[in-house]
């Protein structure tokens, strides 16, 4: 299948940084960090969640009516509002920008980042709730008629929109988690797997895990990696790069935080084995900063980094989260360097594929 080049936007300029979503509202950054993308051919981008961030839903369709084809990943937190709300909120969007949407459904985040929104689940319970969340919602977009639900989280009678979403039956469901909470929620509702970089090895057994997992409700997922590339003309210019990001990170951060997931307690694990695995996946960041989201970097060339890349894609991770660590010219160079080489490798991929069947 074609590979899909995913992005991320923030909503004002940080310079160099790890993540993109906090700070105050640009609406210029917004915008014109959009339309950057979609000139340098990323599919989508992401739109991230954190309980002091700017509303995404808010953000992307602020940037929607500012572009022409790009599309949005938006992050969203089961139980942050309700599910019929929820449901009506994602159907809309989808509407007005005629299925530009995807939903990223984050259920596993640190107790203290929910609990600043007022909600005390604990983790477990909290992927419980994202899957009956997710049930009443495919259900309000997909009836025709009133329903009642009567679950362990939530009761509604005569549940009903008259909205439903313009992707059929629904917009594409991806979700990311490595507990066994996370595993079971995401194979029995979500559409698409998103993994942080690991190492190939580990990377095929999560794969053929998930696959068993999904196929027990019937479900065949997709998968997505997220990846940070640092680039440049040569290897050795690209590894001092890489030295030197780190250098700087390092006097920012100090002591590295304690991981608050087990994602992160995965990515932490890899780095604990050795900064580097397959070559050019890099773990420094992660080990610097406690892997707080996605921290696993490709190191190279673009041809090295288009390369690594196709590896993931030939065991069935057929779109990456690709982004820098200083934007807009990490984006740049992204879309003018990278993408086309990946897209021209997966494309010869598949059409090797083809010819064998």
């Amino acid at each position: 299948m074609p590979v899909k080049i995913i992005g991320m936007i923030g909503a004002q300029m940080e310079g160099v940084a790890v993540h993109l979503i906090k700070g105050k509202i640009s609406r210029d950054f917004v915008v014109e960090f959009t339309r950057l993308h979609e000139q340098w051919d990323y599919d989508s981008v992401l739109v991230g969640y954190y309980a002091a961030a700017a509303e995404g839903f808010g953000i992307a369709l602020y940037a929607a009516t500012h572009t022409e084809r790009i599309k949005f990943l938006i992050a969203h937190r089961p139980g942050s509002v309700a599910p019929a709300l929820a449901a009506r909120q994602i159907a809309t969007f989808d509407q007005l920008t005629q299925g530009r949407m995807s939903l990223h459904v984050i259920a596993g985040t640190s107790d203290q980042d929910q609990a600043s929104e007022g909600d005390f689940l604990p983790k477990q319970e909290r992927y419980r709730r994202a899957g009956e969340y997710l049930d009443v919602m495919r259900r309000i977009w997909t009836s025709d008629r009133p329903f009642d639900h009567h679950g362990q989280f939530y009761r509604l009678e005569g549940a009903y929109a008259d909205v439903k979403p313009y992707q059929q039956p629904y917009p594409p469901l991806f979700f990311g988690g490595s507990s066994d909470g996370a595993l079971q929620m995401g194979a029995e509702h979500c559409d698409v797997f998103a993994l942080f970089g690991e190492p190939l090895a580990e990377t095929q057994d999560r794969l053929d895990d998930f696959r068993k997992r999904a196929a027990r409700f019937g479900r065949k997922p997709n998968f997505n990696m997220s990846l940070r590339p640092i680039m440049a003309a040569s290897e050795g210019e690209a590894w001092d790069k890489a030295r030197n990001l780190l250098a700087d990170i390092e006097r920012k951060t100090g002591t590295a935080p304690q991981p608050t997931n087990y994602s992160s307690e995965r990515l932490m694990g890899f780095a604990a084995r050795g900064d580097v695995h397959d070559e050019r996946l890099w773990m420094g960041i992660a080990r610097a900063t406690g892997a707080p989201g996605n921290t696993s970097c490709l190191v190279g060339t673009p041809e090295q980094i288009a390369a690594a890349l196709l590896r993931y894609y030939r065991l069935g991770i057929h779109s990456f989260l690709l982004r820098g660590f200083e934007n807009p010219n990490d984006t740049i160079a992204i879309g003018r360097d990278l993408i086309p080489l990946v897209r021209a490798g997966a494309a010869e991929i598949d059409r090797q594929v083809q010819a064998a069947e």
